[in-house]
This record gives C-alpha cells, structure tokens and sequence, in this order.
C-alpha cells in the first residue's frame, strides 16, 4: 500500500486549469481547435479543461506509451492508437499530463508536423523542467514540479491511482 502525500490539491488544480482554460481562449479567439489528448493519463485534465475554453473545437485522442510499468520513461515511444482525422490546416493543441524527458512529446509532435496542421501547441498539466533531456516548446503549463513519482488525477502506477482527485507523491 501506497503512503500517499499532496503535492497539488484539487483546489489549486481547477483554479489552475481555469485559468489555462480562459488563456487558451484568448489565444485561440475567432479560431477553431482539435484538442488532442494523450491517453491515458491526460483524460481527467483534457475534460476539465475544454470545459473553460469557449472557441469551436473538436477532441481527438492519442495513446502513446513509454513507461509500461517503470517509474521511469523506457525511451521508446509506441503509438497504441493514432488519430481518427485528418489534422492538415488545423490548428492542434496537444493536452498531455505530464512532460519529463520531452522526448515523448517530441516524438509525438515530429510526427504531427509532417500531416501539415496550421499549428500545434502544448499544454500539459505538470512540468519536470529540470527532467528535459531535449528541447520542448510547451505553450501552456499547469504547474512546474520537481523529480518526483506523481500520481493522481489520470496519473498512474501500474494503472492504478488514477481516480485520485489531487496530485500525490508516494512517501512509503
């Protein structure tokens, strides 16, 4: 059994994500989106967020994997199941839960760039800036965190844990 601590309280992430919510908005004015999220873990932030964004938009959905049951990213990246449209002269927002090594959003943002969209841009709920092991531009940051094991709010162990309605560390 998990000792589980908060780090982020379900308070602080809808005030967060409210506030993401009307900045996209306000970027994306008089546009249209395809919100694209990263399953599984960008689920629970994807609803809760195109809730707060008021322009024209379609959801999409990836699963991409590169953990398995690790702690840690294996650096291989595996497309588990790819988009249903077209995405060429659109504009993207990719809504992943988290980034740490980057290479994941890289690889899945290479890929995307070569079906032509207007733009792509990333939001994700929690940065490991200090993980980044390549370059990421990410447009929209929920919150910056440090090298911990996080779970909670879509995030997972070994599948489990994801129904936790605030970000947690293990403190076992």
């Amino acid at each position: 059994m998990l000792k589980l601590e908060t780090l982020i309280s379900e308070d602080e992430l809808q005030q967060r994500i409210r506030e993401l919510g009307a900045q996209i908005t306000k970027d994306y004015e008089n546009k249209e989106i395809i919100v694209l999220c990263i399953l599984k873990g960008g689920v629970m932030f994807m609803t809760d967020l195109v809730k707060h964004i008021h322009v024209p938009m379609k959801m999409e959905f990836m699963v991409v994997s590169s953990y398995g049951d690790e702690y840690k990213s294996s650096g291989v990246v595996k497309i588990l199941k790819d988009l249903d449209e077209p995405i060429e002269g659109k504009n993207v927002l990719i809504v992943e839960d988290i980034i740490d090594s980057g290479r994941t959003l890289k690889y899945i943002k290479n890929i995307l760039k070569e079906r032509n969209p207007e733009s792509i841009k990333i939001c994700t709920l929690l940065d490991k800036v200090e993980q980044r092991e390549t370059t990421v531009d990410v447009e929209y940051s929920g919150f910056t965190i440090g090298n911990e094991f996080v779970i909670g709010y879509g995030l997972d162990y070994k599948q489990y844990y994801r129904n936790i309605p605030y970000i947690a560390v293990n403190r076992e």
